[in-house]
């Protein structure tokens, strides 16, 4: 009986392992066969880690090869809970909130997730990676990127725009030329161990492609200058906003542009829309004056009047249509050459009523009014132009005078360079060429002319009769000693509520220097500016100190000082 208990025992172990035996080995074999690319993949999620490598965003130069964006080196935070103790994690949400000026609500919610990498914060100065690095947390960890910076913060902000933190272009020249600035990400793959800590770079390594370079057609000095003249103006005239360009009139190229309100670079969040707009590009308004150049290169263009030729003007009282229009003084008779410097309204209605609607609108249209300039800016907006066959009775006393036609300033500039620059239109730009990292030119943007206005003969006219409007005219507070300006001022009332306003005006002026040979062409305009509100007392101020200023810089430039 003894022998036979012992039997079946010895049995019903052996059987039991046979089993057992059976059952791993089956086990083994389906693992091996079933699901083994199941778990390599998940052995290789644990134990190695793919780390993407960010490139450097490209430069943003002016011309002279001064650095107006560029990238610097930060060090962004990042914890492991799994790694991470109870003990760590109180330490951590006790002590960063005050390094880092986090919410410990933050800190809590990012540290109970079960992951192995969170990010805390992206691109940290050095010396507040320093000192967290001080407070000894078990699971954080640093990754070295850098971080965009502008080192003139609000300078030509309208012009280069901003980057987001991941370093892709929001605004600007940071947006339009994002494909080239931005680069090509790398990666490297890391293996962990068991802790899930780095070990060695193991499995490959692909490296960042840094993004191009950009040279403008910006001068960080003149843009300094026409800045810090806007802004003196603009603070003195209470105005709601404000603008300013400043235009190679020969090449097309931008030296400089600005506006007000603006916004700091390195915190657009702390912006609104409207300090954020390009209104050089982006905002239309009715010009008043400065729009008379057109009608006068019409005029003189089809020989309908010559610079001599008198004017009857009403003594400041003429009727046009149904409506009344007024002169700024009480004109009687005017030569054409002083309609023009004497910016009498009746004077240029009359001389636009001679020479008929299809051969004004035809000159309108050369200057590219109602039309994009086609800067390399994005958001440019044409304004509008209307064709004669939408004129009521009074357009005509209004449109010559920059009534019921709206332009931005960035098409008066452009308008204004034709004349300064023998009557050849050129489209206006920002960016000259694009470098790699060698600085071999990968792609290169020249002068284009667009279209001859007029002839270079009515062209020197013309010219005659602005620079007569900046000595004798309007504009006399734009005179320079010793350098020869032409230029017009303008002054128009607001719409507000579809009606003209009578105390809500927009002040402009727009001229070029020195007259025999332009080194520049500028636009100043000012939205509501008071108590003052002329063109020739609010902007002509404006552009006499830009030119001043800048005209002596490219003379030591040309000098090689």
């Amino acid at each position: 009986m003894y022998i036979r208990r012992n039997s079946l025992r010895f049995i019903s172990v052996v059987l039991s392992i046979i089993f057992a035996l059976a059952f791993f080995s089956f086990r083994l074999v389906f693992i091996q066969i079933f699901r083994s690319q199941h778990l390599e993949k998940l052995a290789k999620r644990q134990h190695n880690h793919s780390i993407e490598i960010e490139p450097i965003r490209g430069t943003i130069y002016d011309r002279k090869g001064r650095p107006l964006a560029l990238n610097i080196a930060a060090y962004s935070l990042y914890a492991n809970p799994r790694q991470m103790s109870e003990d760590d994690k109180k330490k951590a949400i006790a002590e960063l909130p005050r390094v880092l000026g986090l919410p410990p609500a933050f800190l809590k919610e990012r540290l109970s997730r079960d992951k192995f990498f969170v990010w805390i914060q992206r691109k940290m100065p050095l010396s507040v990676s320093e000192e967290i690095r001080a407070l000894k947390i078990n699971g954080l960890g640093f990754i070295r990127e850098s971080k965009r910076h502008y080192p003139n913060n609000y300078l030509a902000a309208h012009v280069i725009g901003f980057a987001g933190i991941d370093g892709h272009g929001l605004e600007g020249l940071e947006l339009q030329f994002d494909e080239y600035l931005r680069g090509e990400s790398g990666w490297m793959k890391i293996v962990r161990d068991a802790r899930q800590r780095d070990l060695m770079m193991d499995l490959g390594f692909i490296p960042p492609k840094d993004g191009f370079h950009i040279v403008l057609t910006l001068d960080e000095t003149i843009q300094f200058i026409a800045e810090e003249a806007l802004d003196k103006a603009f603070a003195q005239h209470k105005a709601l906003s404000a603008t300013i360009i400043v235009m190679n009139p020969k090449t097309g190229e931008i030296l400089a542009l600005a506006n007000r309100p603006t916004y700091e670079l390195s915190n657009p969040g702390g912006s609104d829309e409207a300090s954020r707009t390009n209104r050089a590009i982006a905002h239309v308004y009715e010009p008043g004056s400065v729009f008379k150049i057109v009608a006068a290169t019409a005029a003189l263009e089809e020989n309908v009047f010559k610079e001599e030729d008198v004017i009857f003007c009403e003594n400041g009282t003429y009727k046009v249509g149904n409506h009344i229009l007024h002169d700024h003084g009480s004109h009687g008779k005017l030569s054409f050459r002083q309609v023009i410097e004497q910016s009498s309204n009746i004077g240029t209605t009359k001389v636009a009523q001679k020479m008929g609607a299809e051969v004004f609108y035809k000159y309108a249209q050369r200057f590219r009014f109602g039309q994009l300039t086609g800067i390399d800016l994005k958001g440019e907006v044409g304004g509008v132009l209307k064709h004669p066959s939408r004129w009521s009775a009074t357009t005509i006393g209004a449109l010559p005078i920059g009534h019921e036609v709206t332009v931005t300033p960035l098409q008066l500039v452009c308008a204004m360079s034709a004349v300064a620059n023998g009557g050849v239109y050129m489209k206006p730009f920002v960016v000259k060429y694009i470098t790699d990292h060698k600085e071999m030119v990968i792609r290169e943007f020249q002068p284009e002319a667009i279209d001859r206005v007029m002839t270079p003969e009515t062209c020197e006219r013309l010219k005659k009769i602005l620079q007569g409007a900046v000595e004798s005219g309007t504009g006399k507070r734009a005179r320079i000693k010793g350098v020869s300006v032409a230029g017009k001022t303008g002054t128009s009332q607001k719409v507000v509520g579809g009606q003209y306003s009578h105390d809500k005006y927009f002040a402009s002026f727009i001229g070029f220097a020195p007259v025999e040979d332009p080194k520049i062409a500028v636009v100043v305009m000012f939205d509501e500016p008071h108590p003052s509100y002329f063109g020739g007392t609010v902007a002509a101020p404006v552009f006499q100190e830009v030119a001043v200023d800048a005209l002596k810089y490219i003379e030591a430039i040309e000098q090689g000082l």
